[in-house]
């Protein structure tokens, strides 16, 4: 259980490590104060920049992937590696962890990202086939409506019913997928609350019907 304690702690520090908030104190500015006030790579282009918002993106990407890949086979001094604990229930426990590090990171007064970035380099590390229809059901979701927040909650779900038809002997990957799709619906709350208010905005440039919400 020390194992499991400490490598969990690492995981949700290492996400707290929110490239929006680390950049844009170098450039002097606080991304929560402007646009959406969210500190995920979206509002980071909309108010900085493509090339800002990329490098958050990438940021944000790798330490999910870093949290996967690296911790759970880690063997950190003092601690060593319990044969008895289950490396895939580790695993996908590590990666969880840093998707929530991002939401509600300690650093930054618990004011974090929506945790989409994170999830995508957390599940392209545990399973990389699953991004195959977590990004194809993105895609279609901001083609034919234009929400960004929606197109993140339904590919979670979307990838959560993949898993449950296709693998569902795997119970570490369909329990860490249905709890993303879960965590995803109650990080993007005030989404869903704009978008029955009629006040979400949307990606037009993406959007197959921008030409007749005028």
């Amino acid at each position: 259980m020390l194992e499991l304690g400490v490598k969990l702690l690492l995981a949700y520090l290492l996400g707290t490590v929110l490239g929006s908030l680390v950049l844009g104190r170098l450039r002097g500015v606080d991304i929560r104060a402007m646009g959406s006030g969210n500190a995920g790579a979206t509002n980071a282009m909309r108010t900085q920049g493509k090339w800002f918002g990329l490098m958050v993106l990438l940021i944000d990407v790798a330490k999910g992937v870093i949290a996967v890949l690296w911790l759970p086979a880690a063997m950190l001094p003092g601690i060593g590696i319990d044969p008895q604990f289950s490396r895939a229930w580790l695993t996908v426990a590590c990666g969880f962890a840093a998707i929530v590090g991002h939401v509600f990171p300690v650093w930054f007064g618990f004011r974090g990202g929506k945790g989409f970035a994170t999830m995508i380099g957390v599940i392209g590390a545990v399973e990389l086939r699953l991004l195959l229809p977590l990004l194809i059901s993105w895609v279609l979701v901001v083609v034919l409506t234009g929400y960004i927040g929606l197109a993140a909650i339904l590919s979670g779900i979307g990838m959560s019913i993949y898993v449950a038809v296709f693998e569902p002997n795997d119970a570490p990957l369909l329990v860490f997928c249905v709890s993303v799709a879960a965590f995803t619906v109650f990080t993007h709350r005030s989404n869903i609350a704009r978008m029955r208010a009629g006040q979400e905005n949307r990606v037009r440039r993406l959007w197959l019907f921008r030409s007749r919400a005028a």
